[in-house]
């Protein structure tokens, strides 16, 4: 009963958020973040602070896997397609296990990019040739900076044991898209 409970308060909160925000984009995807957040505040049974690590981890997900296939089309450098398809296939798989995680424990997660995410997605896609492959690979590397940083901080010190053990698992891939991203940036530089 509590389950039931549950997922009809969290598919009423996120039809009133729709409801409500019938106007732009951007307000829909910034609100599929902070809807999230706003029922795990009220709902998730583990702490605010492994709850928020999944929704912000869900965002960055989604968007490794669009920016990927984004990047997939419009690349000129082969190096920087494969680096792309490399995203789509392990962030599609760890956001996957994330979902299934997030799920087991009640963890309401975004169901779209965020509203900054968007219009830098947005921006993106009117970029061509080696200024996309370039910023593309700036943006890489310094998101993978920030993911290894938050993903080594949530394996060392979530309190929830399950949503610890993912970031730990997903680490290592992370750090190997890191170094991936560098070595390619070195060379689209030259």
């Amino acid at each position: 009963m509590k389950k039931l409970t549950f997922f009809a308060t969290t598919l009423l909160a996120a039809w009133m958020l729709q409801a409500c925000n019938g106007g732009s984009n951007t307000a829909k995807h910034e609100d599929a973040v902070d809807s999230a957040q706003a029922v795990n505040k009220e709902t998730a049974p583990v702490d605010k602070e492994s709850s928020d690590f999944a929704v912000e981890a869900a965002n960055g997900g989604m968007m490794e896997v669009q920016l990927g296939k984004l990047a997939q089309e419009k690349a000129t450098n082969q190096r920087v397609k494969d680096f792309a398809a490399m995203m789509v296939r392990d962030h599609s798989k760890a956001n996957d296990e994330l979902k299934g995680l997030a799920q087991s424990k009640n963890i309401a997660l975004p169901d779209s990019v965020s509203g900054d995410a968007r219009d830098h997605m947005d921006k993106m896609s009117k970029m061509s040739g080696k200024d996309f492959d370039k910023h593309y690979i700036d943006m890489m590397v310094d998101d993978h900076d920030k993911d290894v940083d938050k993903f080594d901080k949530a394996a060392n010190n979530l309190s929830d044991p399950d949503l610890k053990t993912w970031a730990g698992n997903t680490l290592p891939t992370l750090r190997a898209h890191q170094d991936s991203a560098k070595a390619i940036q070195a060379i689209i530089k030259k």
